[in-house]
């Protein structure tokens, strides 16, 4: 005790009361000494106070440290009692947002009023199989324990979830039901996880209710028992309810709900099928009505009901079932209505109108008769004397006796829909291991009036407490015990006096029982026997009778003092029905309701309510309430007795329901009734506090005497520690740790702050007295300093006026010089002026004489050049003039001849009738090209003698200029006077013109320049606006390229999920399926191997197609009818040839009519013409074609003479002549020339269609040719495998499902692949296209089996995912509706778009598969490896932290001490080894970086959720590791080349969250860096990361929450798109993309088949 009075000193934090806050905080402004009155103390406000004290043991409570503030477990506190655990969870659920708290074995839940992300899928992931020390505090972490334990221990588990109304109780066991479900996926084909996740909607609706405190309270106790299997996997479920109010049934307080069923029904009256429950709005009904709330804000009734109805479905209730459930509910409802009279002269006679309607459709839904059952409404049976008599009922019991009856069927109904629930969760098959319980049950409750429920309620929680209670003191004891300690034994309070005044013997339901079995029993004299026999007789200290009441009783619970008013104990005690009422129900034709009341005659002890009979039952007291709830009450508690349980408080932090709101009163309340202060007050009582003891050194190794090293650290703190805590009793040595008593650790952390402050005394003075000789050392210097600058000063002085002086003599010297110099130079430029001007005038002379004397030669050369032109037009008009003479001679002559031999060919037009035009226009022309070619010989001669002649009259010209020119150069005589002067001043106007020309020139030149300005910048602006327009658009393109693209990745996301679950299903399958043929085997069945007839059967090549893409018809043909099929045709050809030749008639007829349409040839008169008609004119083309083609080869042959002779001619003309019209007019001739040319070659086209036209006919007509080829030969393509039919089952099985996996892996990547497309491809070249697309689905179906045999192996699926890539670019590359790239690709007959399709669903499976295996592999050593491994060794030192949470039951570390932990080495281990499979099998690099961005970014995800769910790796040391960590995995990547694909930019919110970790947090500075830096992360992310932030050293500090409080606020005016989640996605994929890959063209030659593979059996063809 002297221990703790010593910290009572100036500056210690203690806790005062307040009437509001409860505990205010407070600081001592002077030391406590003993025997002090009072101490002074300073409020946070800054107020100070006197706090009175009476003796030592009224001092407040001390505060505990800084460093535990915000303590995810309270026992870690140094000082365990009621303001610090109040002031800890404030703080964590104000401040840090966190709702979860350890309290060492329990776990402390308050209500945030809002929804959080912290319970999806992610968070359900990153609590499976961690421990529960490592973990921030949640739902998931108990049910993860449990879980853990269970499976270890094969122990059964409970987790007790206890709390007021609203405090959130329904929701944490509804989110722990779902973690089980999540990790134990069931084993069965009912998914019965699925069933009991589906069982939370119903019983909601049936057995919850809005109250004052809650909005969706559940007003039942409920016990679900989830049974596992062996493997760890839910295979049942069973569920126990516990006092269901069904006084909610009938009556409502102010503000408060009847059950959601009854409003979801009237909600939904409109639907069709609700119209016959007669339904009207909750209003109008008065079991609805009374509390006057009808809505639930932010609920939707009809909804739910859905929700609930289909939860029904999903647990195997048919719809009529449930239509029967909703009419009985219907029928309750129309039950309050029934109006009931009274008559008689004192009103005691009830009765009810015949023709009441709520009774007649009560009656209606029911199937019962309505007069017997508004009779036996209204009156009651009795037995006196042996005779059955019939009383009237008074209104008041006739109301009564009708709430009874509604609750008495509502509680049937409920109890029925429990009985169906636990019948569709019961496991058909497999043993139940071991079990799992959630309790869900009401807490302690204390009302303004409390009744019957209230009291049950209490009564539960003080059993429940009373285990809680010896279970916490068991487990402190074992460690104890564990540690080998010498405890004394430590007493808490049990609450076994009260337990014994409520169940005992002639306790409180003892004798509610008894006068329940009196005739004429009263509350008012039960209360009076409780007075009688617990204050009078012998006063119980738990047991108080209230000052102003007579009718009430107070008792003094474990948690608070409660008075219950005793009106209507006794009614529902009994909870009565009459029985004539439970008859007429049980003649129901519902089969339903006979159904809940028939089973009354055979319900237990346990059920809920009893049937009141004329006869007075000599055991009816086993049917009250009370004794029923005892009863099972004691079940219950045996079974949790039998069980590890685990405990959840839950808190309601305010009555307003608002969200992160925190009323002190109201959560001490709660905290003092669930039982959380009791457990601090009994860890308090012993060792609270205990640290091993390299923990003990690490921390206070400052302190220790001795021994410095942690080798010998329990040496040391046994030796150290009786100096520094003089009283033994204060603490004690374990075997592994040392254990203090509370108060303890606050007194050495005041001791080893002491020291360090006085170690820091001695370096402040060492350095204050270094630092004063280094500032007199420094003043001595400046002095010095000084003065040798101003005697410098002096000197520099002196310097500067000499130099002055000089200066001034110096100036003055040369401003005289510049005077004279000035003067001269202007005599000087004057007279150069005068100069430069008289020459200028001299020049300027000479100048005009020039021009002018220039303008006449250019007069005379303009004017002597036309008249040349002049007589060169002339020569040539006469020229043109002669050659038309001369060619129009030609062209008559011509004619001539043409009509000459027009006469000769009238012999061939008789022979010709269709061909005489053709005939005569290719005559024509050839005709027409041998006069040109004469033409044109004449032409050239003609133009030769031309030229000759113009160039002797050119040359004959020139003399006569040259002769005329040298006349004129003779001298000129003497120019007058007058000319001369009329000549100057025609030179000065022409002056004049030329300034006058000159001035408007330049100011045309600015406007030129003002325009080009302009237009510059019209130009710049237009460009400009380009510019924007053309980046709006981009910008604009780019966000719709951005959108597509996503939804692309979206709608490629869900369909490989899709392909995803699908394989799941099938895999399912295939496991139920091997389930029921190992059922049916084991029932005595024998049969053959199962297995090798399904896969031989499977994979075998059957011409039957199998799915409904094969049975369309493979042809392309447009017309279906006309074309059969490959198989009738190859069997027409045997049977039928008249139908064989109709089918090859087809096909002629169709390429004569698409020949015909190309010559122009009219379609009708020959499909008119007969058979002898067309053999007649076939014999006529067949004449004149001969002749075509003679003369066409002639003409052709002469036409090829002629132009390389005209060539020659025109390349000699070109050379000897250089006329430009000739060589135009040759130019001309040879383009003319070309384009008979094309126009020849385009008739040798139509002249070979004609020859194909004579082909055809010869085909179709010729006698003696009956019979046609069926179909037309395929192209023969060479370098094929042939495959016989009766070999490609073994072929498959050799190649694919029975090859080794050495042999497999030896082969080259894709051989299989390609051996399968040679033989597909030799099948379709055939002409079997019907067993090429059977050998290739036989293919597709063995390489999924190869998938499924080889899940666990890397190696083998990246094999096959190779061979099905390979296999479906072959296929897609010779689809015949793919282009083909090169000539010696020739496309397939066969439409395999279908099997191409299923190729690539195919290679979508073999890559998850592959990421699948990965991902099993790293998934448990991501954590160890990349957070917990030290790396850098040294780096993070022992644990340093203060408060370091206890382990609990049942938590073990992963990994035994034998066992080595994970490192990094084991992370690049296994990507090592996928990507050598994949570099293996030559897969291309894009699909390498999609495989590998996936994988970091799982491995990213899940240290990041881990990193923010433990608080022991939120510190700057540990950031480092996992910095040098994630460096090596980026090393690695880039070692192998894969950070471009995305793989690097999925570790950036790891790498900032790190980096996070390392940063300052301190300044607003800090603040705005941190924001701005960690831009992958979310806003929860970065504050959680500073909440959880945890210094692992002195040199470091907690995070405040001011800097928080900055970072959030910064964190609002961020918008980053960021997802509200917590935490990452672990389970988001990537869509993948394969990217086509056309291999080079595929030839048998090219493959080195291995012997190994036993496939000799192909042949090369």
């Amino acid at each position: 005790m002297m221990a703790t009075l010593e910290l009572y000193s100036k500056g210690a934090s203690v806790w005062i009361p307040d009437p509001d806050a409860v505990w205010v905080s407070s600081q001592l402004l002077q030391d406590y000494k003993p025997g002090d009155k009072h101490l002074l103390l300073q409020l946070s406000d800054g107020n100070k106070v006197h706090y009175p004290l009476g003796s030592a043991s009224d001092l407040p409570p001390l505060g505990n440290p800084d460093i535990l503030e915000g303590e995810n477990d309270l026992t870690a506190l140094s000082f365990l009692h009621e303001p610090a655990v109040l002031h800890n969870l404030r703080v964590r659920f104000l401040d840090y947002n966190s709702i979860y708290t350890y309290c060492g074995i329990v776990l402390v839940a308050i209500n945030p009023y809002d929804q959080l992300p912290i319970y999806g899928e992610e968070v359900i992931d990153a609590y499976s199989g961690q421990d529960m020390a490592d973990m921030e505090p949640h739902i998931f972490s108990v049910a993860e324990e449990s879980y853990r334990t269970m499976t270890r221990e094969e122990q059964n588990q409970s987790i007790i979830i206890s709390g007021e109304s609203g405090s959130g109780k329904t929701v944490s066991a509804k989110f722990t039901m779902r973690y089980f479900a999540a990790v134990g996926g069931a084993a069965q084909q009912t998914s019965v996880e699925e069933r009991v996740l589906a069982s939370n909607p119903i019983m909601e609706s049936i057995g919850n209710a809005k109250t004052t405190r809650n909005d969706n309270s559940s007003r039942f106790g409920k016990y679900i028992e989830i049974g596992f299997g062996r493997k760890g996997d839910i295979i049942g479920a069973n569920m126990r309810t516990y006092l269901l109010e069904k006084s909610r049934v009938v009556f409502q307080a102010s503000a408060e709900r009847n059950y959601h069923i009854f409003y979801q029904l009237c909600a939904s009256r409109e639907l069709p099928e609700m119209r016959s429950l007669k339904l009207d709005a909750p209003e109008y009904f008065r079991y609805t009505s009374q509390g006057g709330q009808m809505q639930i804000p932010g609920t939707d009734d009809v909804s739910d009901l859905e929700r609930a109805r289909n939860a029904f479905t999903v647990l195997g209730v048919q719809p009529d079932q449930q239509m029967e459930l909703f009419r009985i509910l219907s029928a309750v409802l129309h039950l309050g209505n029934v109006n009931i009279q009274v008559s008689g002269r004192s009103a005691d006679r009830a009765h009810i109108d015949a023709d009441d309607r709520s009774l007649a459709v009560f009656s209606k839904l029911l199937g019962v008769e309505g007069p017997q059952m508004a009779h036996w409404l209204c009156h009651r049976r009795l037995a006196i004397g042996g005779e059955m008599l019939v009383k009237p009922m008074s209104g008041q019991q006739a109301m009564e006796a009708r709430d009874a009856l509604a609750k008495h069927m509502y509680g049937q109904l409920f109890t029925w829909t429990v009985q169906r629930l636990n019948s569709a969760l019961h496991t058909q098959r497999g043993q139940v291991k071991s079990f799992i319980g959630v309790l869900d049950i009401y807490g302690f409750e204390t009302f303004d009036r409390n009744s019957f429920e209230q009291f049950c309620i209490n009564y539960a929680n003080e059993k429940l407490q009373q285990q809680f209670n010896r279970h916490v003191f068991h487990l402190e004891q074992e460690e104890y015990v564990r540690e080998e300690l010498a405890w004394n034994r430590i007493e808490f309070s049990d609450n076994q006096q009260c337990i014994n005044l409520i169940e005992g013997q002639l306790g409180l339901f003892d004798l509610l029982d008894e006068e329940c079995r009196m005739p004429k029993g009263s509350d008012e004299s039960w209360v009076q026997k409780l007075y009688n026999q617990h204050l009078t007789s012998k006063r119980h200290p738990h047991f108080q009778k209230p000052r102003m009441s007579n009718s009430a009783f107070i008792i003094l619970h474990f948690a608070d003092m409660v008075q219950y008013e005793c009106d209507s104990f006794l009614d529902k005690n009994r909870d009565t029905v009459f029985e004539e009422l439970i008859n007429i129900l049980k003649a129901s034709q519902s089969e339903l309701v006979a159904e809940l009341f028939q089973q009354q005659e055979n319900v237990s002890a346990v059920a809920n309510g009893s049937v009141r009979s004329g006869k007075r039952s000599t055991r009816e007291h086993k049917l009250t309430v009370g004794f029923q709830f005892r009863q099972s009450l004691q079940m219950l508690m045996d079974t949790l007795n039998s069980t590890t349980p685990h405990y959840v408080r839950c808190i309601k932090p305010n009555d307003l329901k608002e969200p992160f709101m925190f009323d002190p009163k109201r959560t001490v309340q709660q905290l003092r009734a669930c039982g959380v202060l009791e457990t601090i007050r009994i860890s308090a009582a012993g060792y609270p506090s205990r640290w091993t003891y390299e923990e003990f050194f690490s921390r206070y190794h400052l302190l220790l005497q001795g021994f410095r090293s942690e080798e010998q650290a329990q040496v040391s703190c046994r030796r150290t520690l009786p100096d520094l805590i003089p009283d033994p009793d204060q603490y004690c040595f374990g075997k592994t740790k040392v254990f203090f008593r509370a108060g303890q650790v606050a007194l050495l952390e005041r001791l080893r702050a002491e020291k360090l402050r006085a170690a820091a005394v001695i370096i402040q003075s060492r350095v204050r007295g270094w630092l004063s000789r280094i500032r007199y050392s420094k003043i001595l210097w400046a002095t010095v300093t000084i003065q040798r600058y101003s005697r410098g000063a002096l000197a520099r002085r002196l310097a500067e006026t000499l130099r002055y002086t000089k200066a001034a003599l110096m100036i003055q010297k040369t401003y005289r010089m510049v005077v004279v110099r000035q003067l001269f130079l202007m005599i000087r430029q004057a007279t150069v002026t005068i100069q430069a001007f008289t020459r200028g005038t001299l020049v300027r002379r000479r100048y005009r004489e020039l021009l002018a004397e220039r303008a006449a030669v250019l007069l005379q050369a303009r004017v002597r050049g036309w008249l040349a032109r002049q007589m060169y037009r002339r020569v040539r008009a006469a020229v043109v003039f002669m050659q038309c003479c001369v060619r129009r001679r030609a062209a008559r002559r011509e004619l001539l001849k043409l009509k000459s031999e027009a006469r000769s060919v009238e012999r061939y037009r008789e022979l010709n009738k269709g061909m005489e035009v053709k005939l005569m226009q290719l005559q024509l022309r050839a005709d027409q090209e041998a006069r040109e070619s004469s033409a044109l010989r004449e032409t050239l001669h003609a133009e030769r003698e031309a030229t000759s002649a113009e160039l002797e009259a050119l040359r004959a010209t020139i003399q006569k200029l040259e002769a005329q020119k040298y006349e004129k150069l003779q001298p000129s005589p003497a120019i007058s006077e007058e000319e001369v002067e009329k000549m100057r001043r025609a030179e000065d106007k022409a002056a004049q013109e030329i300034l006058q020309l000159t001035e408007e020139l330049q100011a045309l030149h600015r406007e030129k320049d003002s325009f080009t300005k302009e237009r510059d910048d019209l130009a710049a602006r237009l460009l400009e606006q380009e510019k924007a327009q053309e980046e709006f658009i981009n910008q604009a393109l780019n966000k719709a390229s951005t959108a597509l693209r996503e939804e692309l990745d979206e709608e490629r996301r869900k369909y490989q999920g899709l392909l995803r679950e699908f394989t799941r299903l099938e895999q399912r399958y295939d496991n139920l399926r091997e389930m029921s043929l190992l059922t049916e085997h084991s029932k005595g069945h024998r049969r053959a191997d199962s297995g090798q007839s399904l896969s031989l059967e499977t994979l075998s090549p059957s011409p039957v197609p199998r799915s409904p893409q094969s049975l369309t018809p493979v042809s392309l043909s447009p017309f279906p009818s006309a074309l059969p099929s490959p198989e009738e045709v190859r069997r027409i050809s045997v049977t039928s040839p008249c139908l064989e030749g109709r089918f090859s008639m087809w096909s002629s007829e169709t390429s004569m009519d698409q020949l015909m349409e190309k010559m122009d040839v009219a379609k009708e008169p020959v499909v008119k013409m007969r058979e002898e008609d067309l053999a007649h004119a076939y014999d006529a083309v067949r004449v004149a074609n001969k002749f075509l083609e003679n003369q066409l080869r002639t003409q052709r042959s002469q036409w090829e003479q002629e132009m390389e002779a005209l060539r020659c001619e025109l390349s000699q003309a070109i050379s000897s002549s250089s006329s430009a019209a000739l060589q135009q007019e040759l130019q001309e001739l040879l383009e003319a020339r070309e384009k008979e040319c094309v126009k020849l070659r385009r008739e040798l086209k139509e002249l070979r269609n004609t020859v194909s036209l004579r082909q055809l006919l010869t085909q179709a007509f010729t006698p003696g040719i009956l019979s046609y080829p069926s179909r037309p030969k395929p192209a023969s393509v060479a370098g094929l495998l042939e495959c016989r039919k009766r070999d490609e089952t073994k072929l498959i099985k050799n190649l694919i499902t029975d090859v080794r996996v050495d042999s497999a892996l030896s082969l080259p990547p894709g051989l299989p692949a390609s051996v399968l497309f040679l033989c597909v491809r030799q099948a379709d070249c055939s002409g079997d296209q019907t067993r090429a697309r059977s050998l290739c689905s036989a293919a597709v179906t063995a390489m999924k089996a190869a998938l499924k045999k080889h899940s666990n192996d890397i190696a083998m699926t990246a094999l096959w995912l190779k061979n099905t890539c390979v296999l479906g670019d072959l296929l897609t590359q010779h689809s015949p509706k793919q282009t083909l790239d090169s000539d010696e690709l020739v496309p397939l007959t066969s439409d395999l778009s279908d099997l191409i399709r299923a190729l690539s669903d195919l290679c979508i499976q073999a890559y998850q598969q592959l990421l699948s295996i990965t991902e099993t592999h790293l998934q448990n050593i991501i954590v160890p490896a990349l957070l917990e491994s030290e790396t850098i060794t040294g780096l993070s030192g022992p644990a340093a932290k203060l408060g370091t949470p206890r382990k609990r039951a049942g938590s073990e570390p992963r990994t035994g001490p034998g066992d080595a932990a994970p490192t990094m080495a084991s992370v690049l281990r296994e990507l090592g080894a996928l990507h050598t499979a994949l570099s293996h099998q030559a897969l291309p690099l894009v699909l390498m970086e999609q495989a590998f961005r996936q994988l970091t970014y799982f491995i990213s995800a899940s240290a990041l959720n881990s990193l923010l769910l433990r608080k022991d790796m939120c510190c700057c040391s540990r950031g480092m590791q996992i910095r040098y960590n994630v460096s090596l995995l980026e090393e690695w990547l880039r070692g192998r080349g894969l950070q471009a694909g995305g793989a690097a930019a999925t570790l950036e919110p790891l790498i900032q969250a790190v980096q996070l970790l390392q940063a300052g947090k301190k300044t607003e500075a800090d603040a705005e860096a941190l924001v701005q830096t960690c831009t992958a992360l979310s806003g929860q992310q970065i504050v959680k990361i500073l909440t959880l932030y945890t210094p692992h050293s002195d040199l470091d500090e907690r995070v405040t929450l001011n800097f928080i409080r900055s970072v959030q606020g910064l964190l609002k005016g961020r918008c980053d798109g960021q997802p509200p989640h917590l935490l990452m996605d672990v389970r988001r994929v990537f869509p993948v993309t394969f990217p086509y890959l056309p291999p080079a063209v595929l030839h048998a030659e090219q493959l080195v088949i291995p012997d190994s593979l036993k496939i000799s059996f192909v042949r090369r063809v």
